[in-house]
């Protein structure tokens, strides 16, 4: 019986690139499409449905098409492309090695090798599925011939709803929240760094939580220090990973969503702070724009007077806060992510003989 399975260096459950394989093999499923979830490492929580990617070759069927999740080097991509069944790339995004080069060299290597990856893939590939226009760039750069753009196919599941009357307690200062891996592209000091002014000229009393896992030691370290030598130390919260209810609360407890990435492929907590309710000021740069849109302000995130000048516009401009989540609401509905797993199922059964 043919199939359309999927290849993932590692399921992990609470990921933005787990969920959208769990939900597009659901999905398959349900549609009567084969599909299993092939691995290169086990996660623990995941093993139950995932098989390692050695086994296929004992199990694949005439008709078959292989679907890569591609965000990172693997082994798996110079085995995928000696295969001769129809292969598509879903491509969430790599984050471009100059990034990683200043805080960790190996990190560096391994993004310069996931490039050149995703290039050695592109002859081979049918397809190119990218979760933006802006990744869909970088894979016709990479020489993909045939490509479209589907977002992620699934969301945290957990949202908190603000309870009525929330702005109307005593003012205590602007919490600021943003949501990212403490990674050196998410350019998280320029967060810290808008902070500061807005301190110093418009709300002294803001303060920052970092909701995210730390993934460089050395970026990390930076972070701590430089936030300690502007003397920040007691407004700024590093909050680490957290799980989906904790970290919905922690978004919809925000009186602003910052998220000040240098490079994002499409910035999935973007768009839980917008179904949130909560305004949002993003970097106008990489995906950002084209995701955000009219719902949200964007801005020169590395101009921290800029950025600052945005969250204060939030608490001075009568009305302009339900004007954001009325415009927030309209984009996610464009957008559509629930149709985005059958979209992107209906590509890939366009390649099943």
């Amino acid at each position: 019986m043919r199939g359309i399975h999927q290849f993932v260096p590692m399921l992990h459950r609470a990921d933005a690139v787990g969920r959208h394989t769990l939900r597009l093999r659901d999905v398959m499923v349900t549609r009567g499409i084969a599909s299993h979830i092939y691995v290169e490492m086990d996660d623990p929580d995941t093993s139950s449905e995932t098989r390692s990617f050695t086994r296929y070759a004992g199990e694949a069927a005439a008709g078959d098409v292989l679907v890569y999740q591609f965000a990172t080097a693997s082994a798996m991509g110079a085995w995928l492309r000696a295969r001769p069944e129809p292969l598509v790339v879903n491509y969430h995004n790599v984050t471009p090695p100059e990034y990683y080069a200043p805080w960790d060299n190996g990190m560096a290597r391994h993004q310069l090798l996931a490039q050149t990856q995703l290039q050695q893939l592109a002859p081979r590939a049918a397809l190119g599925l990218a979760v933006s226009s802006f990744n869909e760039a970088e894979l016709q750069q990479a020489g993909f011939r045939r490509t479209a753009v589907v977002p992620p196919a699934a969301m945290a599941t957990t949202t908190t709803a603000r309870p009525p009357g929330w702005r109307d307690a005593a003012y205590a200062g602007g919490r600021w929240v943003s949501v990212g891996r403490l990674a050196p592209n998410k350019a998280i000091e320029l967060a810290v760094m808008a902070l500061l002014v807005a301190r110093a000229h418009d709300d002294a009393a803001a303060t920052l939580e970092l909701v995210g896992r730390p993934v460089v030691p050395s970026y990390t370290a930076a972070l701590h220090r430089f936030v300690d030598e502007l003397g920040l130390h007691d407004a700024v919260a590093f909050r680490g990973g957290l799980s989906d209810a904790a970290l919905a609360d922690a978004v919809a407890d925000a009186d602003v969503f910052v998220l000040t990435s240098r490079h994002e492929g499409f910035g999935v907590p973007v768009i839980e702070a917008m179904t949130s309710g909560v305004p949002v000021v993003a970097n106008d740069a990489g995906a950002l724009p084209e995701v955000v849109g009219d719902g949200g302000l964007l801005v020169d995130a590395t101009d921290p007077y800029a950025l600052a000048g945005a969250v204060a516009r939030l608490r001075r401009e009568a009305g302009l806060r339900e004007s954001l989540e009325r415009a927030a609401a309209r984009r996610i509905a464009t957008l559509d992510l629930p149709s985005a797993a059958d979209r992107a199922v209906d590509l890939l059964a366009t390649l099943a003989s």
